[in-house]
């Protein structure tokens, strides 16, 4: 079989598979985060979650995909692994680099709702003539 069809099949295969567990990983347990974030509102927290989830796999997928041609020469087994070696470390930066972008993110955010939480000024509940729709209630000052 040619070299450049193994490369871009092993490269294909690490990298989804990497994305899954990534994504899976952090979809779960970024899930509390939110929650506190959004005040206990879990409806809002799951909706946002999800939204994080397919942006993760948008980005990560259509870069992989983006970057799957090589302009090396492939003609042997260890120039397979070299080539495969710098397109997954890559990636793997990438996703170590977004990881972080959201703990970031969610630590800003979660550092304002605790501040907000402890002096009343923000109420998230469920408007109870428009579901779906939420409201924000500010205490005068």
């Amino acid at each position: 079989m040619n070299n450049i069809i193994i490369l871009y099949t092993a490269y294909l295969i690490a990298t989804v598979a990497l994305t899954v567990w990534v994504a899976h990983t952090l979809f779960k347990n970024g899930q509390v985060f939110l929650i506190d974030i959004f005040h206990g509102n879990k409806d809002l927290a799951e909706a946002v979650n999800n939204l994080l989830w397919v942006g993760f796999y948008l980005v990560n997928i259509g870069y992989a995909v983006y970057t799957l041609k090589t302009y090396d020469a492939v003609t042997n087994p260890r120039e397979v692994i070299e080539v495969l070696s710098i397109k997954l470390g890559a990636i793997i930066l990438i996703l170590g680099c977004m990881h972080f972008l959201n703990m970031f993110i969610f630590f800003r955010l979660r550092k304002r709702a605790i501040a907000d939480k402890h002096i009343g000024r923000y109420d998230y509940r469920n408007d109870p003539e428009n579901l779906g729709n939420y409201r924000v209630n500010i205490p005068n000052e």
